[in-house]
């Protein structure tokens, strides 16, 4: 019988990796709570039309990597319908947005998601088929204050502070303007005017994108292009001066509030909503050597960490009221691979998580015994590991030893008195403890 394996591009997430998936998902919602988000749940797929119509038909997303499939009528009177596992998750919640009637409360939507999305891409270093993602999105209606520049500045300001409390160092916010809806169509004609001696020359994907979106050509990721796309015309030459005010009291209020920045004309981002800010906070350095060999870069050839930017004309694509908005998604494995890596790196590892206690019960008769005992600790926020009766002491001690800090005893002399006998691994003290106190001295350990 064939041996069953997940599906290329996926993967299992066990433990102890989880414990630093669930210490990154805790910052977040500790630290968007300090700004006023909520959390949004939407579906893990949605109409197929949702993403063609808001992130673009020519984009690599939807041309190339959506998981999509026809979901059969139930009955003749029904037609089938497409539907397409979520590739990103903006456009879910601006579809969330219009069909609550959010915008209808006059106030600005802080909103925040952790959650799976789907790309058939080519699996590499921190990317996969199935990847989570947590972003964000603040969007409402122009009299809310959702076109300012001020909303654009605190989500930056909130990811530099995101990454500084995750531990994440050595990170750069880098900047661009993209422009509004009537600065993109003069920017686009000068691409491809620009583009037409030379995209012969170019790589089969970027002489399509040439013909059919030629902003998509600056997102490449090309090498053997770089060369070309620098001589390609900028987009600050042609922003309107409201745009142009935009982008500079972005600046000004990053500038005020010491958060640190890099302006890259070349930066548009990969998704045709975007206007105005657009945004990647990335990260250089290596992974550590392995023995003979070279370092590698921390995220592969990509070293992007997160990215973003503003969407001001999304809710009336996809059919709703005037809603400026700002977001942006940052993928938690390659937070993950920067934190290990990271780590592997800095002077001291920390200690891996062990539970407080071991609890273990003399024999099968004190099992129940042992069970309320560990009920009773876990009430009070330690956490414990049980043990069974029908191990020999020997191997209570071997199993404790692997997993807790200290071993609590628990026998017929200690059930009787209620004092426990408890043994520190690290140290090899070994001690007497009233039941009562039991919890209050193992915090202090």
């Amino acid at each position: 019988m064939t041996l069953l394996k997940a599906v290329r591009g996926t993967r299992d997430l066990l433990p102890p990796e989880t414990d630093l998936w669930n210490r990154i998902e805790a910052t977040t919602r500790r630290v968007f709570a300090r700004y006023n988000f909520g959390e949004i749940r939407t579906p893990i797929f949605e109409d197929t039309s949702l993403f063609a119509r808001g992130v673009g038909e020519e984009t690599d997303i939807v041309s190339k990597e959506m998981y999509t499939w026809e979901d059969r009528a139930r009955a003749q009177s029904e037609k089938a319908q497409s539907l397409t596992l979520r590739p990103e998750n903006t456009a879910g919640v601006v579809r969330a947005y219009i069909e609550h009637k959010l915008g209808e409360s006059g106030l600005l939507q802080k909103l925040y998601y952790i959650g799976p999305q789907f790309r058939r891409e080519r699996p590499q270093k921190g990317r996969y088929r199935q990847f989570w993602q947590i972003g964000a999105e603040v969007i409402g209606p122009p009299s809310a204050g959702s076109e300012s520049p001020l909303r654009d500045a605190e989500v930056l300001e909130m990811l530099a502070s995101f990454l500084d409390e995750l531990g994440i160092t050595g990170w750069t916010l880098v900047l661009n303007s993209v422009g509004s809806s009537t600065d993109r169509p003069k920017y686009i004609a000068a691409l491809r005017e620009a583009l037409a001696p030379v995209k012969d020359q170019m790589s089969a994907d970027n002489q399509r994108r040439a013909e059919t979106n030629p902003l998509r050509v600056l997102d490449s990721k090309d090498p053997a292009d770089e060369a070309i796309i620098a001589t390609l015309p900028k987009i600050a030459d042609y922003l309107d001066d409201a745009s142009k005010a935009h982008f500079a009291a972005v600046l000004a209020a990053l500038d005020a509030c010491g958060v640190q920045y890099e302006i890259n004309p070349r930066l548009v981002r990969g998704l045709d909503y975007y206007t105005r800010t657009t945004f990647e906070f990335t990260v250089g350095g290596l992974s550590p050597q392995r023995a003979g060999a070279p370092g590698t870069p921390i995220l592969g050839a990509q070293n992007a960490l997160l990215g973003g930017g503003r969407y001001d004309g999304l809710s009336e694509m996809l059919g709703g009221p005037k809603a400026p908005g700002i977001g942006f998604a940052m993928g938690l494995d390659r937070l993950i691979l920067t934190l290990q890596a990271q780590a592997a790196s800095a002077p001291e590892k920390s200690a891996p998580a062990f539970a407080d206690a071991f609890i273990a019960p003399l024999g099968e008769h004190l099992n129940a015994p042992a069970l309320t005992l560990a009920r009773e600790l876990r009430r009070a926020g330690l956490r414990i590991e049980l043990g069974d009766g029908a191990f020999r002491l020997k191997k209570s001690f071997e199993i404790g030893n692997k997993l807790a800090r200290a071993i609590i005893l628990l026998g017929e002399d200690e059930q009787a008195s209620g004092i426990l006998t408890v043994k520190n691994f690290a140290t090899g003290e070994q001690t007497k403890i009233p039941a009562s106190e039991l919890a209050q001295a193992l915090q202090n350990r």
